[in-house]
């Protein structure tokens, strides 16, 4: 690997969202285990389709709404797209009745762009949300989360995971979700844990889930 990385220490997310239960079961016949969708209610549907999957683990990576909140707990294993000391409290109260003998692994996506499409806690309120999440006792957090502003030169992603590399190391959080299909090595090269690809696996996406 040119980043001089042990694969190991990387951890593929093959983004099924838009995509049918289908084409997730054939991932996972292919020996893929960690998936990402976008849409609780389109997950919803599709995990009826799937039953149990052994060993499988499904991320949330789009974002979430506080209304959701609950049924997210139940459906995913990880939440890496808490972006808000409210949604923070609604997760702990759900994984408190869902999970009362372990923890909802959890990450922050952080906005880092201007782009008004974005999602994310701005930066300035990283010291107040870590502090929430690490006293939710029914949530473990365990990294951070970014998307930068999509570009054809990879390299145009490279400040942005630079900086939440950064800010990992300042929160003393091990895991990094970044990089997706255009841009997952310059990621790689700057300390990604967790790369979301989708069109390098699946193909061009369908129309999104209404």
């Amino acid at each position: 690997m040119r980043a001089g990385r042990d694969p190991e220490q990387v951890k593929l997310i093959a983004v099924s969202k838009v995509f049918p239960a289908e084409a997730i079961r054939a991932a996972y016949e292919a020996g893929l285990r960690d998936f990402g969708e976008n849409y609780v209610q389109e997950f919803e549907h599709k995990s009826m389709e799937l039953g149990n999957l052994i060993g499988a683990t499904f991320h949330l990576i789009g974002h979430l709404q506080t209304n959701k909140a609950r049924r997210a707990v139940q459906l995913f294993d990880v939440i890496q797209t808490v972006d808000s000391e409210r949604l923070a409290q609604r997760l702990e109260q759900a994984a408190a009745t869902l999970k009362p003998g372990g923890k909802l692994e959890v990450m922050i996506e952080v906005k880092l762009s201007g782009e008004p499409s974005k999602s994310g806690a701005p930066p300035e309120e990283l010291d107040r949300l870590v502090e929430v999440l690490r006293t939710c006792p029914h949530l473990k957090l365990t990294g951070l989360m970014t998307m930068p502003p999509f570009s054809d030169d990879p390299e145009a992603a490279r400040p942005y995971f630079r900086r939440l590399r950064a800010l990992a190391e300042a929160y003393k959080l091990p895991h990094l979700s970044m990089g997706m299909s255009q841009d997952f090595e310059v990621a790689v090269e700057e300390g990604a844990t967790h790369v979301r690809i989708g069109t390098a696996l699946f193909g061009a996406r369908r129309p999104a889930w209404k």
